[in-house]
């Protein structure tokens, strides 16, 4: 259970190999923490083992489990037994995902159902395996990382774009059922973040870095926020992205 000072002892991260992930669970690493949990599809592959030294340098139990998004059924079998070895889990972040190319979606349907089945479906069913149990042990905080891509889905990138937006719904949907359990879930819309994943696209105005949305998720958790931007600027500027008629919004260079 997390202290005074909302330090978490048992941190959960689906996407164990997540740039993102990694940063926010370095941010939130504390002489309090006790456990982390790296959920991963290959918990032997060199960034697990990486991350697995690195993390257990101060003396935090770390290990990595087998985790696949698209393995629903396997979802609410791997909470129990994280459980079952760390105990109550204070923080969860689900930092799982896919971009994809909307070219190549254009010309295979079925890799662009797979990484929607990745990115929404998997979401769905481990975010309600979590939320099962935060709410039965009555605190507890969800993070889910959604993106700006899924506020008003752009041509350039509709099928992420698309999974992000349901995800993004999703997730303030049952951080609204969790009211009143102890448990939260805190949504976190960052914009481009030069990463692993983003490595040889152009970076987009107002880029970012995993270790600067790392602090925008800690400052989220402190202060109870339920949704949060990275940079914060985000926020404004999609606010007026959302109300531009759809004509002028597809001539902008959004890429």
């Amino acid at each position: 259970m997390q202290n005074s000072f909302g330090e978490p002892q048992t941190i959960l991260l689906l996407g164990g190999t997540s740039d993102i992930g990694l940063a926010i669970v370095r941010r939130l690493a504390s002489p309090t923490l006790r456990h982390v949990v790296l959920a991963c599809r290959d918990p032997h592959s060199a960034g697990a083992t990486a991350s697995i030294t690195e993390l257990g340098a101060g003396g935090v139990h770390v290990r990595a489990v087998a985790f696949d998004a698209v393995d629903t059924a396997s979802h609410a079998a791997l909470i129990e037994s994280v459980v079952a070895d760390v105990g109550d889990l204070d923080v969860v972040i689900s930092a799982f995902g896919v971009l994809g190319s909307q070219r190549d979606f254009d010309d295979d349907p079925a890799a662009a159902a797979a990484a929607v089945t990745v990115n929404y479906t998997g979401a769905v069913s481990s975010g309600l395996a979590v939320a099962k149990q935060l709410r039965s042990q009555g605190h507890g905080h969800l993070v889910f990382l959604s993106s700006v891509a899924g506020e008003r889905v752009r041509a350039s990138n509709f099928v992420y774009g698309s999974s992000k937006a349901g995800l993004d719904g999703f997730a303030q949907g049952l951080g609204d059922s969790l009211v009143g359990s102890g448990a939260s879930v805190l949504v976190v819309r960052p914009g481009f973040v030069k990463s692993s994943m983003t490595e040889g696209m152009q970076a987009a105005p107002l880029s970012t870095t995993p270790e600067a949305v790392a602090e925008v998720v800690a400052a989220g958790l402190r202060s109870g926020r339920r949704t949060v931007w990275a940079p914060g600027i985000l926020r404004f500027v999609f606010m007026t992205f959302r109300h531009l008629p759809g004509a002028v919004f597809r001539r902008l260079p959004l890429g």
